[in-house]
């Protein structure tokens, strides 16, 4: 097989750039993942282990009818390999190993796992009679020193999408209730992840964290079956879900709107001073969400998600941490998972406590 390359030159020396069937490239790869052997000896290899999940991942969104890979694979080619590399060609045998992959195994193995393989040709750089040292060096700088893009910003950029997804239905009522001055939102995300005034208190993308699993156990699917025309099918174990699907996103901001209107009204100091009170910020935004299925469930069962509904829930609330002389404050619930559970498990029992009337 003969391909066309571009050279590119660096400091530690000349490799190229070409492209690949993803099957050519996968029947010409050898993958070596560092291990040890059972007396604790390395074993050569620059790759980890696996991930299971990625792969899967990877392999699900193969499907999605805009899926792209356009960073390239990166891979060594052993000075034995019988191959012939010229300025602008590179002629090598499809059907041997010509060298290990650097960066791109997942993307690679998920190829490999889905039914999409042979509808992708990939960017490749080819890097020519690497020491071990050197395979090493350009792994591991490849993999610390990516800077990981601010998720606001990801769901931010849902917005210009043309498809409904999960995703853009969360951003959507994100940036309405931060921008309508009767919401009690209004002012107070921090949109694209960076605060602007003092009263900015839950970022764009913990807000939206919180709420997609209200709408879907996998919005990506969800993505990429509407991009398909494939039926999305509701789920009760998921209270939002049925309002997404059948296109009522104003009834979540409605019902949203409602909820932590409520909560603003009773627990009005809290919610106003996020410098003192944990109310307005992540961890007790978090809590209520994930004490919202319950909260839907006792006020759907009362044919009631009124703002008058939740307040009663937070009124019960209120009065159960006074009784205790818990406050809403970082001295009782810090920042971590296991305070917001705990604050969460709180408003569903004083949710339940007006099934009992």
């Amino acid at each position: 097989m003969i391909i066309d390359i571009i050279p590119i030159i660096q400091p530690i020396g000349t490799f190229y750039v070409g492209a690949l069937p993803a099957e050519v490239i996968d029947s010409i790869t050898i993958i070596r993942q560092r291990k040890y052997d059972k007396k604790f000896e390395s074993i050569k290899g620059i790759q980890r282990k696996e991930a299971i999940w990625r792969i899967n991942e990877i392999s699900e969104y193969c499907s999605d009818p805009d899926s792209t890979f356009p960073t390239p694979i990166i891979r060594t080619v052993q000075g034995n390999a019988n191959c012939k590399v010229e300025r602008h060609s590179f002629e090598f045998n499809e059907n041997e190993k010509l060298g290990e992959i650097i960066d791109g195994q997942h993307r690679i193995l998920g190829l490999k796992n889905s039914k999409f393989i042979d509808k992708f040709t990939l960017p490749v750089i080819f890097m020519f009679d690497l020491t071990e040292e050197e395979k090493a060096y350009v792994f591991s700088i490849i993999n610390s020193k990516q800077t990981k893009v601010p998720m606001s910003l990801i769901y931010d950029l849902f917005e210009l999408s043309t498809k409904r997804s999960p995703q853009k239905s969360c951003h959507e009522i994100a940036r309405l209730l931060n921008a309508d001055e009767s919401s009690p939102f209004y002012g107070r995300l921090k949109m694209l992840g960076e605060k602007q005034s003092e009263f900015e208190s839950l970022s764009q993308g913990s807000f939206v964290k919180y709420l997609l699993p209200l709408l879907s156990k996998n919005p990506d699917k969800d993505l990429r079956d509407i991009k398909n025309n494939t039926k999305l099918t509701d789920d009760t174990q998921i209270p939002l879900r049925y309002y997404f699907i059948n296109d009522q996103d104003d009834i979540i901001y409605k019902i949203i709107f409602n909820l932590f209107s409520a909560l603003k009204d009773v627990f009005n100091e809290e919610w106003n001073n996020p410098n003192r009170f944990i109310l307005s910020k992540t961890t007790g935004y978090g809590a209520v969400l994930k004490a919202f299925k319950d909260l839907y469930g006792v006020g759907t069962n009362k044919n009631d998600l009124s703002t008058t509904f939740f307040s009663k829930v937070f009124e019960n609330l209120k009065s159960d941490l006074e009784s205790k002389n818990i406050k809403l404050t970082s001295e009782h619930f810090s920042s971590n998972e296991q305070t917001q559970k705990r604050l969460a498990v709180a408003i569903v029992e004083s949710a339940k406590k007006l099934t009992r009337f």
